[in-house]
This record gives C-alpha cells, structure tokens and sequence, in this order.
C-alpha cells in the first residue's frame, strides 16, 4: 500500500486558500473541484496504455491511449460529491455510484444509511472519494462495503489526511492505495481534523 502525498505548489497554494476559514462556499466548491482534478492526475498515473495509429492531416502518428480501462468513482457523501466534477473533466467516461455513509456523534463510528452503484463493480478500478480521512472509520467501512460487492482494485483519494485515519486505513486494507494532499497530526475530540479544515461537507454546501 502506498500513501502518496502530492504536494506540487499548484495544489499546496489551493490547499491554503481552501483551509481559510473565509473562504465560502462557491470558492470552496470550486477549489474542492481543482483540487480533486489535480490529485486525480497522479493518481491514475499508473493506468495502462496501448498503441494507436491517429491519421493527423499530415501523416499517420504513433499514439498511446489508455487500454479500454473501466473506472469508478463512488463519492462518500456528503462531502465526496464536492470531488466528483473535477475528476470527471479527466476521466468522463468513468460511472459515479454513491454511498452514503455518517459518523456517529456520540460514538464516531461510521453509519451506513444509501449506496447505488455500478452493477460492473468488480470489473472497474474504484477511486473512493471523500476529502477528509479523518477517524478512518468511514473509509473502513466504505472499502468494506465495496469489496463486499465484488470491487478488486480499490484507490482512495483525499484532499487532508490524518495519520489516525491513515494507519486506520493501512491496517484494515493494506491494499488500498491513498493519495491526499496533506497530512496531519493529530484529531480532537470530536474527530475533527486539527488543523484540517472544519466540516467540509458544511463547507461545500453552506451548511455551518
């Protein structure tokens, strides 16, 4: 399992703006959105490639395309819809499926309540989607779910990472590969990332 931090300027300059606690909604969306699009690049870095003559109007070129690679995203909602439109502006014709999925206030353990998703799940490699990984629990719990259901190839992105919800992760699916574009230390009581950057679902939708 790899845990990949990107941390080209690009995305560590976005990343400054979006943790500003006057940074609003529309500006948070969109960042969310640049920021997911960035973080999507490397990690399907590794994705196959196969040879292609394309006739240019001058003569034929020798191209490499991706090999017919079948891919899923499946946002954890709320907060993973925010990760969803950067990512397709690189890959459109992955399929999105949806899973639902709560922390417990009292007990921060993860409670499932929606999911939809492609029926094709084990022939697709699945990005799992949610901005924080805080507790880990939610992402547990989602991978779970996911290889339940068939899913072989599964690859989390973040845009924060806690080393709690990072270890919580390596230990339970020590095949998941993570990429996010910060880590951070520590967790307060209420499972929040410190310094994170609040509720991102909030955040996303203006519901502080």
């Amino acid at each position: 399992m790899a845990v990949v931090l990107v941390d080209h300027p690009l995305v560590q300059h976005k990343l400054s703006i979006l943790r500003d606690k006057r940074t609003g909604p529309k500006e948070f969306r969109e960042l969310i959105e640049e920021l997911s699009s960035l973080i999507a690049y490397e990690a399907t870095r590794n994705l196959s490639l196969e040879m292609t003559d394309v006739e240019t109007p001058l003569e034929v070129a020798h191209c490499r395309q991706i090999s017919g690679k079948k891919l899923g995203l499946i946002p954890i909602l709320r907060a993973g819809l925010g990760m969803i439109g950067g990512i397709l502006r690189l890959v459109p014709a992955a399929k999105v499926g949806h899973l639902g999925m709560y922390r417990d206030p009292k007990t921060l353990q993860p409670v499932d309540y929606y999911y939809k998703i492609p029926e094709d799940l084990p022939e697709r490699d699945i990005f799992l989607l949610d901005p924080m990984l805080a507790t880990g629990g939610s992402a547990v719990a989602s991978v779970k779910f996911l290889r339940d259901r068939g899913a072989r190839t599964i690859t989390f992105m973040g845009i924060i990472a806690s080393r709690e919800g990072i270890r919580a992760l390596q230990e339970a699916a020590p095949d998941v590969d993570i990429y996010t574009a910060a880590i951070d230390e520590e967790l307060n009581d209420h499972g929040y990332i410190v310094p994170g950057l609040g509720d991102a679902g909030d955040r996303l939708f203006g519901t502080e």
